[in-house]
């Protein structure tokens, strides 16, 4: 278990997390083309070309998506069994939500929702409230999406609340073990992210931001657009298929007013976690990476 520090972090962890819009947990969902990411139903995403977009490539613009990264590299190294007191308490209490309109139950949702209950508690003494919320919302998503992905809507509610139970579960069980072991890869993590997000600014088609996250998107940008609109029903702004003129931080397109990508530099997030242990589980997920990117 996770040693906590001084309630005095508790404010500040709390008020960190929430700075960053990061998903939350009920309404999130995992968008594979955009790196893994986890984004709320409601994100805001934009392209971000030259000036303003490179001084965006801070390490508090990375947090979301090493999470998502270091998560796949950690999973393998988490493995608490499932508490049985917390699978009989979902099981019941997602039954009963089930059961009052089964067509319209989603599993992913439940999931997340019962899931992100304990991130609060599991952060509260984080001196870095943002990376460990991040961590936390990676961990319920990736074993939320894992268990509900396998089970069809049309399942009674009893096989999806089982579905949903496990992965809420499993992730419960397992988030101290996530948070400690993804604290050890952020700093490299965030470090690599850095490259790649000056890079992409520098390219006429910018690079994308999510509630003021960077997402990895490698060479896949019409893929992650595409799914961006299908799974969360939104506009990318500044973006064009083939057809934006990008300069001096605006993009424009073809029969489309300039969309400005300009972005105040975000503060420097503290990065006290050590680096030893990690190198195993941040190959695995730099791997991941960058096979998206082939």
């Amino acid at each position: 278990m996770r040693t906590s520090l001084a309630p005095i972090f508790a404010a500040a962890a709390l008020a960190a997390a929430t700075t960053f819009g990061f998903a939350s947990s009920a309404d999130a969902k995992t968008i594979s083309a955009c790196g893994g990411i986890e984004l709320a139903a409601n994100a805001k995403c934009e392209m971000r070309v030259e000036g303003g977009c490179t001084a965006a490539c801070e390490p508090v613009s990375f947090q979301v998506q090493c999470a998502a990264d270091l998560y796949v590299g950690c999973n393998g190294q988490c493995n608490a069994q499932i508490d049985a007191q917390c699978s009989a308490s979902c099981q019941a209490s997602c039954e009963a939500e089930c059961n009052v309109d089964p067509g319209s139950f989603e599993c992913g949702a439940s999931c997340r929702a019962d899931c992100g209950a304990s991130c609060d508690g599991a952060c509260a003494g984080d001196p870095d409230g943002a990376r460990c919320r991040a961590s936390c919302e990676a961990t319920c998503g990736g074993e939320c999406d894992a268990r509900c992905e396998a089970t069809p809507p049309s399942a009674e509610c009893k096989a999806q609340c089982s579905s949903c139970c496990t992965g809420s579960c499993d992730a419960q069980a397992n988030i101290d073990c996530q948070i400690d072991c993804q604290a050890k890869g952020f700093i490299d993590c965030e470090s690599e992210l850095k490259g790649g997000c000056e890079v992409a600014c520098s390219r006429p088609e910018g690079a994308l931001f999510c509630d003021g996250q960077y997402v990895d998107v490698g060479e896949q940008i019409d893929n992650c657009v595409a799914q961006l609109e299908s799974l969360l029903e939104i506009k990318v702004e500044g973006y064009a298929r083939g057809d934006a003129n990008c300069s001096g931080g605006r993009c424009t397109a073809s029969g489309e007013a300039g969309v400005s990508c300009a972005q105040s530099p975000g503060n420097t997030s503290s990065g006290a976690a050590g680096i030893l242990g990690a190198i195993a589980a941040f190959g695995l997920a730099l791997g991941r990476r960058k096979n998206q990117k082939k």
